[in-house]
């Protein structure tokens, strides 16, 4: 698991953060996710301080994040803003490289050849060690995999929302990432909150969806139809005596395809929960009717006749 770190800075003070790490830390994590727009930049001045204090860098995996902008453009993926962003990043880091440099999101404007050579000459640097990108639709992707694998770029995963109620990354994404041996890693493991349940019967006033700044984007998961699945959740967590947070985690973590979860949390509370789930192995029965439940919508051609069983041959 990863220690989501887009709250520090903003909805989670400093004090909070060091107790997140120090919790993180103890349980056994070392995978630490940020990016260089989480809080302006501050995210990653607090991941370096923090690193910098407790001294040890050499057992975090640093993961961070470029390309995004101010509107109207929101991508810039071209060749002087990531290296200017680089920079800018290992400078808040504290550090001379990062583990993990991931692309924030597909930039239509720049040739996606001028971005990967950028990358190419930045990774000869030394200034990281693996490359990944986030929310890349399943076209893009495979064409950064291809153009990695001309230029040597280690490209090892790729970031993308996935929960109970966000499975579209399996229609394509998924089966491309199991073939070519790389990992995906889920962003909002809990649906954006609405998997902890407490949505349920209303909207808490201190909740995200309850806010000005979250409220848009919580709203697209309380549907009816999602309404279904946590409340499938909620019956499957009280079977086994286990939280709906923790269920929904395990469940997760064990998908196909699925190298780690990031777990986002606002305070040291809500994180002790999300790191309990780690010793929890859900029964295949129930492992299955949560599958079956909240099962996505597939259609031509990622599914049906184009697509024959492995039992069925050529």
């Amino acid at each position: 698991m990863a220690l989501g770190t887009m709250t520090w800075g903003r909805d989670t003070d400093e004090p909070e953060a060091r107790s997140q790490y120090k919790a993180f830390i103890e349980a056994g994590g070392n995978f630490l996710d940020t990016a260089d727009t989480y809080s302006k930049g501050v995210s990653e001045e607090l991941v370096g301080q923090i690193i910098a204090e407790i001294g040890n860098r050499d057992s975090i995996f640093i993961a961070t994040k470029a390309v995004k902008v101010e509107l109207p453009r929101m991508y810039n993926a071209s060749a002087i803003h990531i290296t200017d962003a680089l920079d800018a990043s290992l400078n808040r880091l504290g550090v001379d490289h990062v583990d993990l440099w991931q692309m924030h999101g597909w930039d239509s404007i720049t040739p996606i050849d001028e971005t990967l050579r950028a990358v190419s000459n930045l990774y000869s640097q030394g200034k990281f060690r693996y490359f990944g990108i986030s929310n890349y639709a399943a076209w893009q992707t495979a064409l950064v995999i291809s153009e990695c694998k001309n230029l040597n770029i280690p490209f090892i995963s790729t970031q993308h929302e996935y929960s109970l109620l966000a499975r579209g990354v399996e229609r394509e994404l998924i089966p491309l990432l199991e073939n070519q041996g790389k990992a995906l890693l889920a962003w909002s493991p809990l649906g954006r909150g609405v998997l902890t349940a407490k949505y349920r019967f209303g909207t808490p006033v201190d909740s995200r969806a309850a806010s000005k700044h979250f409220s848009s984007f919580i709203q697209e998961h309380l549907t009816e139809d999602k309404a279904r699945i946590v409340d499938a959740l909620v019956t499957a967590a009280e079977g086994i005596g286990r939280t709906p947070v923790e269920t929904a985690i395990a469940w997760l973590r064990d998908r196909p395809g699925v190298g780690s979860v990031i777990l986002g949390a606002r305070n040291l509370a809500q994180l002790q929960i999300l790191l309990s789930s780690d010793n929890l192995v859900l029964p295949q029965e129930l492992n299955n009717a949560l599958s079956d439940v909240s099962a996505p919508h597939s259609s031509y051609p990622e599914s049906g006749w184009a697509q024959l069983p492995k039992d069925r041959g050529n």
